[in-house]
């Protein structure tokens, strides 16, 4: 048992991945312990460092002190988004579980609203809809392709099912498949499971520094590859309703 297992429950655990970004982390912790420390609520911010090449993790770990809030993660090689994100969830002690990139193109301000309609709206997740994209003309083209197909083919009703910005109940990142490009698909899983996921526009920003990790192979073609295994999945699917049964003959399963 770690020493975590005794600490307090935060409220909300803010899981981050990072891979090469060590021109942005700083601005990136500053902000975001800007924002959570004016919820009034306790919370923790986990970075993951995925595998990174340059200075981020030395960066990091020299950010986290005098943030005890502040856990830092190092992956021991790269794995990807969905890895990092896994390992961040699999570390993450909040009620509530909030997540958005590395590269600042995602607005830490944005968590506290997410918050509020989560609470509001009673629903389990709330994705944020990057509806005016601050990207190139190839990035904004290639997304609006794999959302177009992957909203037709998936029918989840998402608009940007692949923004990192988002907030969620504990218990939907529970017993989550695990396979890589997961996270452009969380939305389609957790409604197959029988969660509520309602999409909300939210601000975003150009990338000023750093370089971009995604290309039109991995954004197109892989995603489109891994479409068709959630399809699958979400086929294939069992949703167990059962109760213990308290006398002979009872038969009155709920969830």
């Amino acid at each position: 048992m770690t020493a975590d297992s005794y600490a307090p429950r935060p409220r909300l655990s803010v899981v981050v991945p990072c891979y090469d970004e060590e021109e942005n982390v700083e601005a990136l912790v500053g902000e975001c312990f800007g924002v959570l420390r004016r919820l009034g609520a306790s919370f923790e911010m986990i970075v993951v460092d995925d595998g990174s090449k340059d200075g981020t993790l030395r960066r990091l770990l020299e950010l986290r002190e005098g943030r005890p809030e502040l856990r830092v993660v190092a992956m021991a090689r790269n794995t990807g988004q969905s890895g990092a994100l896994v390992a961040g969830f699999a570390r993450a002690r909040g009620e509530l579980v909030a997540t958005l990139d590395g590269d600042l193109q995602n607005d830490p301000a944005e968590i506290p609203r997410l918050i509020e309609r989560l609470e509001h709206e009673g629903c389990d997740v709330v994705s944020g809809w990057r509806a005016k994209r601050r990207d190139s003309f190839l990035r904004r083209a290639s997304t609006r392709v794999a959302n177009g197909v992957r909203k037709w083919f998936l029918a989840d009703g998402m608009n940007d099912s692949a923004s990192s910005m988002k907030v969620y109940r504990r218990e939907v990142l529970e017993h989550m498949p695990v396979f890589h490009g997961m996270h452009r698909f969380f939305p389609a899983i957790a409604k197959m499971r029988g969660f509520r996921v309602i999409e909300v526009p939210v601000n975003h920003r150009p990338r000023l520094k750093g370089q971009a990790k995604y290309g039109l192979w991995n954004r197109v073609f892989l995603a489109t590859l891994d479409m068709f295994g959630v399809a699958w999945l979400r086929r294939r699917a069992v949703r167990i309703e059962a109760q213990e049964a308290s006398s002979v003959g009872s038969r009155s399963p709920v969830r």
